[in-house]
């Protein structure tokens, strides 16, 4: 493993590389388990939105797994900006080719709710990805990351660094509220600060967007409504980068920080504006989903395991900035360094299983 990075349930990985939207193939992987064995499979992902890193990172983790079990016609969709009806109906479109099995990430679970019941009734494995399902659905196995934790381990790291006994104002931006997952972030982070720090209000969490336009001009707007605030914390994509942007833009001294890889969020970490970014670890999710998925039509009928299979996140700052730009190379470095945990998690995947209620 990796002893520099400091990481959260398990290893700490970053990748971001282009949005991957054709076909895994190649005949290299197992892939002859009984449920699979002598035919193609055909399957695939829908994601929130394409352009941005995060929806990135889950494609290429996806079409990853897919190519090495090989025997798996795989085709990724999303709309380009976040569109919760136009995902809908390119996840409707998708199962209607994708009949062994849909992996599905999405901002707005409840919408999501009767389009993925009728897909398991017709007999389609789906699992849920990096937003757990709601109970109507009829999808009972999620893969995600414990995104409370995520948050605490944000204002960890900017406690850290703001000394003994701080004093003032932090102010927290969601993209996306009402989406469980940047809440929890959120909760997180602000729950922390009120353990932690007594001294520290913490304002928000405010809306600031999906799309960088929209999410620079939110965060511009809160920087000049809150001059003397002690840092500006994100919880997605955008912020990241935007965050750096108007504190460079503006001289700040405040400390400013995000989430996820995007190729300028590690720039910024890496040059100092930003002081760390929080890494959800997409592209193992990903991989870990679209495995699994493959695993139970392969070996159990199609049959998914039952519950939260929690997937681990962590911390990129200036101690392993430098390893983590190397990851971006290329897809196959990305799988080599995440090799041994994809190997570790799979091979006991008991340990990982929470109940579907606790996710968070």
């Amino acid at each position: 493993m990796h002893p520099r990075s400091r990481t959260l349930s398990g290893a700490l990985g970053a990748l971001v590389l282009l949005c991957a939207t054709g076909c895994g193939s190649g005949d290299g992987g197992s892939g002859d388990g009984s449920g699979g064995s002598g035919r193609r499979l055909d399957m695939g992902i829908a994601v929130a939105n394409i352009s941005l890193n995060f929806a990135h990172e889950m494609v290429l983790g996806a079409e990853s797994a897919a190519d090495r079990a090989g025997k798996v016609d795989f085709k990724a969709v999303g709309p380009p900006n976040t569109d919760g009806p136009a995902e809908v109906q390119l996840f409707q479109n998708l199962t209607a080719r994708a009949k062994d099995g849909v992996v599905l990430e999405n901002l707005d679970p409840p919408i999501f709710t009767r389009p993925a019941a009728r897909a398991v009734d017709k007999g389609i494995p789906v699992v849920a990805l990096d937003t757990a399902p709601t109970d109507g659905s009829k999808v009972t196995f999620y893969v995600g990351n414990d995104n409370y934790a995520l948050g605490e381990l944000m204002a960890k790291e900017a406690l850290e660094r703001l000394g003994d006994d701080p004093r003032g104002e932090v102010v927290v931006g969601v993209p996306n509220p009402g989406t469980p997952v940047l809440d929890n972030r959120a909760a997180g982070i602000a729950d922390t600060f009120a353990k932690e720090a007594p001294g520290v209000k913490v304002l928000g969490p405010f809306q600031t967007y999906s799309d960088p336009g929209q999410n620079h001009s939110s965060w511009a707007s809160q920087v000049a409504a809150h001059p003397q605030a002690l840092a500006f914390l994100g919880v997605g994509d955008a912020d990241s980068y935007n965050l750096a942007k108007i504190k460079k833009e503006k001289g700040g001294k405040w400390l400013t920080a995000g989430f996820d890889v995007d190729p300028k969020t590690l720039d910024a970490v890496k040059d100092g504006s930003n002081f760390v970014t929080v890494d959800p670890q997409h592209f193992l999710k990903g991989y870990l989903s679209t495995a699994m998925l493959i695993e139970s039509v392969r070996e159990n009928d199609g049959k998914l395991p039952d519950g939260w299979f929690l997937s681990p996140g962590g911390v990129v700052d200036s101690s392993n900035i430098d390893e983590v730009i190397a990851r971006q190379k290329s897809p196959a470095a990305a799988y080599r360094w995440y090799e041994p945990v994809i190997d570790e998690l799979l091979g006991d995947q008991e340990a990982q299983l929470k109940p579907l209620k606790d996710a968070r």
